[in-house]
């Protein structure tokens, strides 16, 4: 039986590639659970800079797997609550890992596919891609992810598609911000490195801390202490090795350390 997930290794790029083509990387407890400790695993390593995350076969992740779905939908409530917070644990640690991460979408995006494209710092789509939150048509709701993709779309966007359940081409998507680009599909790996190689040759600090930023300054309520805790975070990252590396390799006119060459 192969591994639903494969972890690819180029440098300083780690792929993750969903790996269950005949169901079009449909999500399972497996799946799920192959996936988190997969990112638990590269949130540690130094080595690792930007993180991918992509689909083998013809979709990137088409949802729910059918036959887990079968299974709980005859499980008891405490055991849909507990493979619900598997799902959960499964986004907060990709929206919240410390690398940057880049989403490469190409055929199916549904359901669980749609929160793992939302949880992505980047998201590059193909042409004929296709997204949906289509959890109302059996009459459920995309709870877990709903975090995610509120935060990707925005409120009104969602209350709409929640409720309508409605396929979205890739255009669509990138309109209402799902995807920031949209590319022929033979074109996408170009588009992906193209993300890549912006990323590394930012500061690898600066580059894995900007989405806890972004995070921070949504989520604060406080402005004095939003003034004080952005400016204690610049101080420090001025101060800091990178910081200095960066700083003083500008007024050199050099390239960084991190950069290379």
């Amino acid at each position: 039986m192969s591994s639903p997930l494969l972890t690819l290794r180029d440098g300083a790029v780690a792929r993750l590639r969903l790996n269950r083509p005949d169901l079009h990387n449909a999500f399972d407890a497996n799946l799920i659970a192959a996936l988190t400790a997969a990112l638990l695993g590269l949130a540690d390593e130094d080595g690792v800079r930007v993180v991918v995350l992509e689909g083998e076969g013809a979709s990137f992740s088409a949802g729910a797997d059918l036959n887990w779905m079968r299974s709980m939908a005859t499980a008891s409530e405490d055991e849909n609550r507990e493979d619900s917070l598997a799902l959960a644990r499964l986004m907060r640690t990709l929206d919240e890992l410390p690398k940057p991460t880049i989403a490469r979408v190409h055929g199916a995006a549904f359901g669980g596919g749609v929160g793992l494209v939302a949880c992505c710092d980047i998201a590059i789509g193909a042409e004929g891609a296709r997204f949906g939150l289509t959890e109302a048509r059996l009459g459920l709701l995309p709870a877990v992810i709903s975090p995610y993709v509120i935060a990707a779309i925005g409120p009104r966007q969602a209350r709409r598609l929640f409720a309508t359940a409605e396929i979205l081409d890739a255009d669509e998507a990138r309109r209402i911000g799902l995807l920031h680009r949209v590319v022929a599909a033979e074109a996408l790996d170009e588009a992906v490195q193209r993300e890549i190689d912006l990323l590394l040759k930012a500061g690898p600090v600066a580059a894995a801390t900007a989405k806890r930023l972004v995070r921070q300054v949504v989520a604060h309520g406080d402005r004095d202490r939003h003034d004080h805790d952005n400016a204690a975070l610049i101080a420090r990252l001025r101060v800091s090795p990178e910081g200095q590396e960066g700083l003083t390799a500008f007024l050199d006119k050099r390239k960084p350390e991190w950069i290379g060459g």
